[in-house]
């Protein structure tokens, strides 16, 4: 008898050989029942028909625009049939065993309906030194300041981090959900575009009941950033017009307040003289139009604008908030 189905889904944006190392790990797994979906968001000419030719058993998904995280993931997840879904990024490679034991874990907690695995940084390995983490948990995000921390970020990988269980926040790079929480709380919110979206999903899902788990034995190497860039102005622009968008969706009464002042006084201000100093232009640019979004006379900010520099080379990873 074969195990529950799982459907996992990876987006590609002008970076058809990231995506294939990632699809290519996808095959070398053992789980003998899976399904893999891989969204071209819009790339250049002939990269999804490349992408379909060299995997041909991967259903590729050809977008006419770029629909960032949130939208690339909901076209796969309409077609996806698995009790459990994985959105991978496409610059995660999966470690052997990642599947079954994210299975287990779900088949073992009802009342889990989300689970991330350990995350390591792909880079930074060598000469017998353990990998750094990038995720081993994570703590609530902060009401007021909408800002959270991830356990273990930055520390070696040596046993410290190897208990599973019970955390806050899922991460957007390797989470398996379960098909009843979409049944509950719906898609992913495709406002946000880029950032933020799966801690807004990971919140609606917990305020329907569903818990979020860290799965330590199982294991996702990630690039971190490796597609928008550490400090790029998308980044800078994204992390901050999504930031009071997620305290306008999830935080409510005197918190949100206190959250919206503290992001117009403190938090702005501090991101631009930060730049400002770095005479990082662009960046500058980038937060303040990011914060300008929500100036205008509707309830939330604009739904999925043009961002206001050229998107690099790939628009579609993701990196903790």
């Amino acid at each position: 008898m074969l195990p529950p189905l799982v459907s996992v889904i990876t987006i590609n944006y002008n970076e058809v050989e990231m995506t294939a190392r990632c699809l290519e790990r996808l095959q070398a797994l053992t789980y003998p029942n899976v399904e893999v979906f891989a969204v071209d968001n819009a790339s250049a000419e002939g990269q999804a028909a490349a992408l379909a030719e060299r995997f041909p058993e991967v259903t590729v998904i050809a977008n006419d625009t770029n629909d960032g995280f949130a939208g690339g993931n909901n076209v796969a997840l309409r077609q996806a049939r698995g009790r459990y879904i994985l959105l991978l990024n496409n610059d995660a490679l999966p470690e052997p065993g990642l599947l079954e034991r994210l299975v287990a874990t779900m088949e073992a907690r009802p009342a889990v309906g989300i689970a991330s695995p350990k995350i390591v940084f792909a880079d930074g390995e060598g000469d017998g030194e353990p990998a750094r983490i990038q995720y081993a948990g994570s703590a609530p995000i902060n009401p007021y300041t909408g800002r959270s921390h991830t356990v273990g970020y930055g520390a070696p990988d040596d046993g410290r981090f190897d208990e599973s269980g019970r955390t806050h926040l899922a991460h957007g790079a390797a989470m398996m959900i379960r098909r009843s929480v979409f049944e509950d709380v719906g898609l992913l919110c495709e406002e946000y575009f880029l950032y933020y979206e799966e801690h807004d999903f990971t919140e609606r899902a917990k305020r329907a009941g569903h818990a979020v788990y860290y799965e330590a034995r199982a294991t996702v190497r990630h690039e971190a950033s490796a597609s928008v860039g550490r400090h790029s102005p998308l980044k800078a622009y994204y992390m901050t017009r999504n930031r009071l968008l997620y305290l306008r969706r999830n935080v409510g009464g005197v918190a949100f307040v206190l959250s919206a002042l503290l992001f117009w006084l403190v938090a702005v201000p501090r991101r631009l003289a930060r730049h400002a100093a770095r005479r990082d232009w662009a960046c500058l640019q980038a937060v303040a139009q990011g914060a300008a979004c929500h100036l205008s006379s509707s309830r939330h900010a604009p739904r999925r604008p043009a961002p206001p520099v050229p998107e690099p080379s790939n628009a579609s990873a993701r990196a903790s908030s």
